[in-house]
């Protein structure tokens, strides 16, 4: 199997630039925190901050792995071992050495993200792999890291309370690619708070459940 970095995708797929730039921005975000915030809860979620960025950092992980094999699964995950350090805390592979301080965290983060983006970059679009949200492509699982990040770093921001408010644009597109079953709103990050029960919208209360939809549309 061939591995291109000249595909070139339409004007409105999500792309690795688009994943990088919105770990490079969550990142610089994140590093406003003050030091002592970590251990404070992370929005409406039951880990602490300092979980929440192992969690994103591990998602990112976990997608580019799942693109790596020259054969990679359909129907599981690449079989890395998953564990929580506490009961109720994430299961992750990716741990971040606490010695490191916050610094290193985002750094964890910072890494993990660079991962994805170079898998995406150069994985030929009619690669598939498993996700439990539908069989998908190097384009859905841009989009897929590109939601992570966004909304956990809503997550955190309101947990160390900070400013957080991404490019509309990035939400357009990842709404489109992965919630065909969303209406599009006025406010396309208002709309992708909503889509994934972060939020209510005029007219839509709080969503209780939720799910994207990472399958290939022909």
């Amino acid at each position: 199997m061939s591995r291109s970095t000249e595909t070139e995708l339409p004007p409105s797929a999500v792309a690795a630039d688009d994943l990088d730039r919105a770990v490079q921005l969550a990142v610089t975000v994140l590093r406003e925190a003050p030091p002592t915030a970590w251990d404070g809860k992370a929005g409406s979620l039951e880990w602490d901050c300092w979980e929440t960025v192992e969690h994103l950092s591990d998602d990112l992980f976990a997608y580019a792995v799942q693109l790596g094999p020259r054969k990679p699964p359909l129907e599981g995950n690449v079989p890395y071992v998953w564990e929580s350090r506490r009961p109720g805390g994430p299961a992750n592979a990716v741990h971040a050495d606490r010695a490191a301080g916050p610094g290193g965290l985002l750094q964890v983060l910072e890494a993990s993200g660079a991962l994805l983006v170079a898998m995406v970059r150069t994985m030929p679009p009619q690669v598939r792999a498993h996700h439990v949200f539908g069989v998908s492509d190097p384009e859905g699982f841009a989009a897929m890291g590109t939601v992570e990040t966004l909304v956990h770093t809503h997550d955190l921001a309101e947990g160390l309370g900070l400013a957080w408010n991404p490019p509309a644009d990035l939400c357009t597109r990842v709404l489109a690619r992965l919630f065909p079953d969303v209406t599009a709103a006025a406010d396309p990050w208002r709309t992708l708070l909503w889509a994934t029960g972060r939020a209510e919208l005029p007219g839509r209360p709080r969503r209780t459940t939720w799910r994207w939809y990472g399958e290939v549309r022909g």
